[in-house]
């Protein structure tokens, strides 16, 4: 057994998550840490709203509250919408908590202590109608190197290299389109140069496994070529203060959201063993050199997590060429693997809010359930290469395989048993028909799994459905549908008692990509309870009042996921009662969809 961190993306939280969104982040890593907690391991699945930085400011006078009340709201709607797909947090919370401040800062101060935070003058780019820094990201322009026109302040994502705002060409604005300004101004820059060699001692390492993504490797290597040193603080009046004398006191100073966001992952790891009792819980994931941890993203966050995250924890290990020694948390794992993936875009177009290109993800929700948007995004989403959502494509997919594949093969196999028994018989010799496809359904536990140990959920849930296929030919070869005489009793029982070991194998090999699906059917067949685990919302107080923004109750997503059930093959329960059942899932009328969108 092993003990695995799934650190999720952080939500930013200046709107509703669209499902773009958690095509990349969410329910990829939901899908491997189900898997994982059925395989045996000892995972911790954390995450939060991502609430600081100018986006947030920009929003809130847009909507005339304060940061405070807008982080507040949008952190409720993530979190209802996270909840409602399904995502198995033990801790989803958020980066306005006093906790995550002291997290933060004394990773800052061990880092500048160590010689890798270097105080520089700069440029920094000012909005000439608010006055207001502009972030990297919200500056667009020509990249200087290859000419692709959308090129942002940080880097270029057509040719991988790392930018700032001063290099782009007709630099704008992604806000308003103005020009920016540039003021000199100092700031507190991490010294990646400092930090290259022991970067590019890791990701050899990585590459030299095998194990990562090719287009995440790749771009991780390539941006490793032009590293220099990267401004952690911002001329800006929210976010986390700077914990130093001279610093600490300006009211306009503060640490650059991407400093403090992803160290959000330990953060959320150390209120989570706070909450759980047991302080030092989290250890067990960042300090235990054989623990394993994996980073889940879209791709335009590679860069943080293949280099300005594991550089600052190098930077606090002491770890580059200055040397130095480790903070109160010790020496802190490096990213086993950053799970990438690529974009899901509403047909040929990106999703984006501002152009009205886009699907909440609380809509779809409220109109189709979990499980048709989860099994699309398993079944077409953006792996190693950017999909296409399309209206035609979801209802295909779910009314040709959600519908009459499994929840077929669920319907038929329940009213079978249900108008014969009433509930599950017991089976008589077995001929070799039915040993073979309860070997082939055995065998899925090893196939998929292996695919989901690897990232792999397109491949890993086409093989489900395969399984899934093989059942139902069992079905219309053995034809229990036609014994009616008598004579054929056993066999008929012997048959419906395979089918319905099948149908419960099958159900446990598609638990992670459908869990509340999961559920239903395992109550079809005369299950109690859940048969995989939830997360709930509970409403908390801020473990160290007075050192955030926020001083209200906000709500969490944790669970307790320790009924999950072992990934193998369950023997199914004679005698439990078969009821006539209802269908699992919705056929959708493609006319009425695109009508509703018109």
């Amino acid at each position: 057994m092993s003990t695995v961190l799934s650190a999720v993306a952080w939500p930013y939280a200046n709107g509703p998550r669209h499902i773009g969104h958690v095509a990349g982040f969410g329910v990829p890593s939901d899908v491997f840490s189900r898997y994982m907690r059925m395989a045996g391991h000892d995972v911790l699945m954390v995450s939060g709203t991502d609430e600081h930085g100018t986006p947030i400011l920009v929003a809130a006078d847009k909507a005339g509250v304060t940061p405070v009340q807008l982080t507040n709201e949008n952190n409720r709607v993530i979190v209802e919408d996270l909840v409602g797909l399904g995502l198995s947090y033990d801790l989803f919370t958020r980066t306005t908590t006093g906790n995550h401040y002291a997290v933060v800062q004394e990773m800052f101060s061990t880092v500048y202590r160590n010689g890798y935070m270097v105080e520089q003058t700069t440029q920094s780019a000012i909005s000439p109608s608010t006055g207001r820094t502009l972030p990297d990201r919200y500056i667009e322009g020509t990249c200087p190197i290859c000419k692709y026109p959308e090129a942002r302040g940080d880097q270029c994502d057509n040719c991988g290299n790392q930018l700032d705002p001063t290099d782009l060409i007709d630099p704008r604005s992604k806000i308003n389109g103005e020009t920016p300004e540039f003021v000199e101004t100092q700031h507190f820059f991490l010294d990646l140069p400092a930090l290259a060699d022991a970067l590019g001692e890791w990701l050899a390492g990585r590459e030299a496994s095998g194990t990562w993504r090719p287009n995440v490797i790749r771009f991780s290597l390539n941006i490793l070529k032009e590293i220099r040193p990267r401004a952690m603080t911002r001329d800006i009046d929210w976010g986390i203060p700077i914990p130093l004398e001279g610093w600490r006191e300006q009211p306009t100073k503060r640490l650059y959201v991407w400093f403090d966001a992803v160290i959000g992952y330990l953060s959320a790891s150390i209120e989570w063993a706070r909450r759980s009792g047991d302080p030092d819980a989290w250890r067990r994931w960042w300090n235990d050199p054989e623990a394993l941890s994996y980073y889940f993203m879209g791709k335009d966050n590679i860069t943080f997590h293949s280099q300005i995250w594991p550089a600052e924890l190098l930077a606090y290990a002491g770890q580059g060429e200055r040397g130095g020694e480790p903070g109160q948390y010790g020496v802190l794992n490096l990213p086993t693997e950053v799970v990438s993936s690529e974009y899901l875009t509403m047909g040929d177009q990106q999703f984006s809010s501002s152009r009205g290109h886009v699907l909440y993800v609380r809509d779809f929700l409220a109109e189709f359930g979990p499980d048709a948007l989860r099994y699309f995004i398993c079944a077409a989403g953006p792996e190693t290469s950017d999909a296409a959502f399309t209206w035609n494509d979801f209802v295909t997919r779910n009314n040709s395989e959600l519908v009459a594949g499994w929840g077929n093969l669920v319907n038929r196999t329940a009213a079978m048993i249900a108008k014969n028994f009433g509930e599950i018989p017991a089976a008589g010799p077995l001929e070799p028909v039915d040993e073979e496809v309860l070997a082939a359904v055995r065998t899925g536990f090893d196939t998929v799994g292996e695919l989901l140990r690897h990232h792999k959920l397109r491949a890993g849930i086409a093989e489900a459905m395969r399984v899934v296929g093989e059942v139902n030919k069992y079905l219309t070869v053995t034809e229990p549908y036609k014994m009616k005489d008598p004579s054929q009793a056993e066999r008929l029982a012997t048959v419906l008692h395979v089918a319905a070991q099948c149908v419960l194998d099958c159900n446990t090999i598609l638990a992670p990509f459908l869990p509340h699906a999961a559920n239903r059917v395992h109550a079809v067949f005369g299950g109690e309870g859940e048969l995989m685990p939830m997360p709930r919302v509970d409403e908390v107080s801020d473990l160290d009042p007075g050192v955030g923004p926020n001083d209200e109750t906000y709500p969490v997503i944790t669970g307790d996921y320790s009924a999950t059930p072992t990934w193998e093959s369950h023997p199914v329960t004679v005698g439990a009662k078969v009821a006539k059942p209802t269908p699992v899932f919705t056929k959708l009328d493609l006319d009425e969809v695109l009508a509703d969108r018109s």
